[in-house]
């Protein structure tokens, strides 16, 4: 299992990536902008949601959402709450450390300002 310190240290990786992070829920930004977050699930109908550390929502492209979802039930899931929203859940018990490096990098590009997209891939 990928643990909450496994996910940071990757997120950190990130050019500019910040760490919104609370002791009881991971959250990332870049520029103010999120690209990953814990799941908050919600267990009864219009009941609190409740942080789950095992459990990252993760942008992604509204095109490739499905793509995504349909490459491996057992890792990515989604609920009511996210339809029609760019972002997947991923179980961080059953992903590989590579893939959710890859994913929470497409993540980032997703939410990252073109300038520092630009900068980025000039090499600067």
């Amino acid at each position: 299992m990928i643990t909450a310190d496994q996910v940071r240290a990757i997120a950190m990786a990130l050019p500019e990536a910040e760490d919104r992070s609370s002791e009881t829920r991971l959250a990332f930004e870049v520029r103010g902008k999120g690209f990953a977050w814990s799941w908050l699930e919600r267990s009864t109908p219009k009941g609190p949601r409740t942080p789950r550390l095992d459990v990252l929502a993760v942008r992604c492209r509204a095109e490739e959402k499905d793509l995504i979802l349909e490459s491996d039930p057992a890792v990515y899931f989604t609920e009511a709450h996210y339809n029609g929203f760019p972002a997947v859940l991923v179980r961080l018990d059953a992903i590989a450390e590579a893939d959710l490096a890859a994913l929470l990098a497409a993540a980032w590009r997703c939410q990252a300002p073109k300038a520092l997209l630009k900068a980025i891939d000039a090499g600067a």
